[in-house]
Order: structure tokens, then sequence, then C-alpha cells
């Protein structure tokens, strides 16, 4: 008894002792997309916050590729230690069934660390295209369909996975752009190479308040305070519309509980903090703290959810 005691009391040291001592060096997170998409605006914003909270450099990495599998790959078959962690989006999950060779297990080698927050998306157009409301965008392609041309971060991004849906619910159908990354395809609707797309409101709000991008409709439940006056696109036209991906930091299955928790509670402190609470705000990201626990359950209902979609409206990305 006395030696099974003892061996309690240095585990319980043991375990106190990892946390204090996590982290030792610099942690990479690695942002699965190229530079200038929200997982990359975010990823940037939580890591500045947590170099400071934990006296450690957090160094953020763009590794696009493959609908953000090639990172996520490396990330589910990396040393479990707590120093890589995923920059994912809801993305994460829809990979899942999007992709039928994928090198590793969605559900099994990749632990859900802290959620981040959704954030709604936003249907917006170049300023030369005509239509200006839902209405009339819908009006427009039904009139013209397979002509309006929208661009997204590549097949089964969250980009493309938001216009599959707006197709299926509106009965329209539209010429899909795919490109490597979110970002290059905002920047191709800005120059005018393409004529809309369904974006995170985070990275087009700046386009938008610059009027170099026209802004139609929300993709949320409800209006974002971030643009109030600006509809849904279920109010505009399209009932029981809703698109509003999360964002959150994802580690290889297996890290040692006392680096989760601290890695969680780190996250869920600095995403509360009066001043990135407001800069989420008017980007349009609504910050969620939750639990590891809380955050693995919607991250495997997802996988469940937009795998059933996914499968009815018979995508593939491989």
């Amino acid at each position: 008894m006395r030696r099974i005691l003892a061996l309690a009391v240095a585990a319980m040291f043991c375990t106190g002792a990892i946390a204090q001592l996590y982290p030792a060096k610099p942690v990479k997170v690695l942002v699965p997309f190229s530079p200038g998409g929200t997982s990359d605006i975010v990823a940037r914003l939580v890591a500045a916050k947590l170099s400071e909270e934990l006296g450690q450099q957090f160094v953020v990495e763009n590794r696009g590729g493959a609908g953000g599998t090639i990172a996520t790959a490396v990330v589910a078959k990396a040393p479990p230690d707590g120093y890589l962690i995923l920059a994912a989006h809801q993305g994460v999950a829809f990979n899942a069934t999007l992709y039928t060779k994928l090198s590793y297990d969605t559900a099994k080698e990749l632990l859900p660390l802290a959620m981040i927050g959704p954030t709604p998306n936003v249907l917006v157009t170049t300023n030369a295209f005509a239509p200006k409301t839902v209405q009339e965008f819908l009006a427009y392609a039904r009139g013209n369909p397979g002509v309006v041309t929208y661009g997204s971060g590549g097949v089964g991004s969250a980009a493309h996975l938001s216009v599959e849906l707006l197709e299926s619910l509106a009965q329209i159908r539209l010429a899909h752009i795919p490109y490597k990354g979110a970002g290059p395809a905002l920047n191709d609707l800005v120059a005018g190479q393409i004529q809309c797309m369904v974006v995170t409101l985070p990275a087009a709000i700046g386009y938008i308040k610059g009027g170099k991008l026209k802004a139609l409709a929300t993709s949320g439940v409800r209006r974002t305070p971030a643009m109030p006056d600006l509809p849904t696109i279920a109010e505009g036209g399209v009932p029981g519309y809703e698109f509003a991906p999360w964002y959150g930091f994802l580690l290889p299955a297996g890290t040692p509980r006392p680096i989760v928790e601290r890695l969680n509670l780190a996250v869920n402190k600095v995403i509360a903090a009066p001043a990135l609470k407001e800069q989420f705000a008017s980007l349009g990201l609504d910050p969620e703290p939750m639990t590891p626990e809380r955050f693995a359950e919607v991250f495997n209902g997802d996988i469940a959810r937009w795998g059933g979609i996914i499968r009815k409206l018979g995508l593939k990305a491989d």
C-alpha cells in the first residue's frame, strides 16, 4: 500500500512538473493554408498573445495544399509533446469525408485543444458585377446557369462547400474556380478575375469597407454586429441557409493531459481578454472559450453532420 501511495504521489508531482516546465522552447503553430485567409489571421492574433501569456514564442508557419490535409497530416503524425499545434477551421472535419485516402484518421489521431470561435461568411462580388442584392444575384444566376464564376480555397474548402449548399437550396448553378487557398482566391476576386465568393468576414471586411468589394449578405443564422445593416442570405431569399464555420486549435492525439490543460486555459484566457475580443468583434468573429471535451463534441459532431451532407451532394476531393 505504501508503494502504491508513493507511486501515486510521484505521478502527481510528475504531472505538475510537466505543466510547470511546458513550454520550454518555442511552439510552432501550423496554418494549413496560404497567408491572408482567416485561419492565418486568427492564428497570428492568438499566437502573439500566447507568446506573452506563456513566455515562449508561438511561431506561425503556413503550409498549404490539398485542402489543408498536408499540414493536418504533419500534425497528426507529430510527436505528441505540445510543440506543434494545428490552427484549423471546420474544414478539417469536412476533409474526413471528402478525402478517401487520407494518411491519418481524423477522429483518432487529432486531439481538439481549444475553440477560438465561429464567424459568419459573407457573399461578396466585384463592384462591376450588376446584382446588388441576394434576390438580384439569384435571378441573374438562374437566368445564366453556369456562367457566374466563384472562387474558393480548393475543392471541399469552406468557401466551396458554402456555395455548394447555396446552389442546392437555391436551385442555381455557378462555375467553381478552385485556388490553393482562400487568400489567392480573394486576391483574384478583388482584381476582377472571378465574380463572387462566399468568404469569411475577417478576410473580406477590409476590402468591403475600403470599397473594393460589394457585400450582398452574410451566411450566419442572424446578422453580425460587425455589419448590422447587411441581411443574411436566408433573409435575402434562401430560407434555411446557414453557414458559420469555427476556428480552433488541434494537437496530435496522445499529448499529455497537463500540457493540454495548460494550453487550453491559456487560449481561453487570451481570446476572452478585452483587447483580442475587440479585435475579433471588428472582424465578425465571436470568441467562444470551451474545454477540450466540449470542443471534441463539436468536432466529432461536425465530422458526422458534414459527412452526411457531403455524401448527399456527392462531393469528392480526390
